[in-house]
């Protein structure tokens, strides 16, 4: 019993200074916070995640722009027809021992280079770059009807301000390879001053324009060619097989005052003939030099004539016929008969 109090109830003990009330986190209060701290962490992320996006957005738009970015275009929907060629005699070279090696390797290995085209302002893909790779990719399918080549490997470029600048593009790479001839260059330079969009108008200017970067001795050799094929370009009948340096003979006289016999030089036959008429003329010969008294050609020259619709090509130990001709459907005798019958009219020629 306590003592002054006669209830016998002592007092209420008070806590000892220093202590507090106990305020640790129920599970209800845990479970709070770690769903806020853990919806944080996705804001966070989110708001990072949407900023990452909007930064590989821009880098893709940029690439794409500058053409990075590689896509797979359906060729029958790439166009040709808004820039001339940097090539002479396209017909020929798609059908080709070249391109024919060409269509080999891609059957074999797929398209290992990409072609380079841009929006017209119709909206419809032209190309830049890549004829030889985009010509033996349609010919594979139109053959195989393999989907394989169905489409394009291609860089998809925005189409450039200045008209010139799309030659420029166009002949880059095979410049750049050396696999232009100089009448070559000098057709596209040609083309370019004719252009009315590209505002060059002159042939020198378009040669300065498409040909900076190469020496400038080389730049004057293709001006030559520049003279020769303004003055007989659609009658040289093989541009490519002028050499050098008689393209700038040529040229030369052609300042001068020499008349080419354009009839003539249409007329030629053969390489040989061709540049035995031009050499004549360069040396002022009273008439070309007579190609029959002319070194035989070697293996390596060719001669590329047609026959109606048949295109034939003949050269050392060859003689090639193309034709929209199903020759694997003829009967193997009917061959034969038609082959005697070549080689019995070759015999009685000579």
């Amino acid at each position: 019993m306590v003592k002054g109090n006669r209830f016998g109830i002592g007092p209420v003990e008070t806590p000892t200074t220093g202590t507090r009330r106990s305020r640790d986190l129920g599970p209800m209060g845990v479970a709070v916070r770690e769903s806020a701290a853990s919806a944080q962490e996705a804001s966070d992320a989110l708001v990072e995640q949407r900023r990452q996006n909007a930064a590989d957005a821009r880098e893709f738009r940029a690439a794409r722009d500058e053409g990075r970015v590689l896509v797979r275009l359906p060729v029958g929907e790439i166009e040709v027809d808004q820039l001339p060629r940097d090539r002479l005699d396209l017909e020929g070279i798609a059908e080709s021992d070249d391109m024919e090696e060409l269509k080999a390797s891609i059957r074999e290995r797929g398209q290992r280079e990409p072609i380079e085209v841009y929006l017209s302002n119709s909206g419809r893909y032209q190309l830049k770059k890549g004829w030889r790779r985009l010509t033996a990719l349609r010919q594979l399918h139109a053959e195989s009807q393999d989907e394989r080549f169905a489409c394009a490997i291609a860089r998809v470029t925005t189409p450039d301000a200045d008209r010139a600048d799309l030659y420029v593009d166009m002949v880059e790479e095979n410049v750049i390879r050396q696999d232009l001839s100089f009448a070559e260059m000098a057709q596209i330079a040609l083309a370019l001053a004719a252009d009315p969009q590209a505002g060059v108008g002159d042939p020198d200017a378009a040669v300065a324009r498409l040909y900076r970067s190469l020496h400038k001795v080389k730049r004057s050799y293709i001006r030559s060619f520049v003279a020769l094929m303004a003055a007989v370009g659609e009658d040289l009948p093989f541009p490519k097989a002028v050499p050098r340096d008689l393209g700038v003979d040529v040229a030369r006289k052609l300042g001068d005052g020499l008349e080419i016999p354009r009839s003539r030089l249409a007329a030629c036959a053969s390489v040989e003939e061709q540049n035995d008429l031009l050499r004549g003329l360069v040396q002022g010969a009273a008439r070309p030099v007579d190609v029959r008294a002319a070194a035989a050609p070697t293996a390596r020259q060719k001669y590329e004539f047609r026959v109606g619709d048949t295109k034939v090509t003949a050269r050392n130990g060859e003689f090639r016929i193309r034709a929209a001709c199903d020759y694997s459907g003829i009967e193997r005798t009917v061959l034969e008969r038609a082959v005697r019958a070549f080689q019995d009219a070759l015999s009685r020629k000579e």
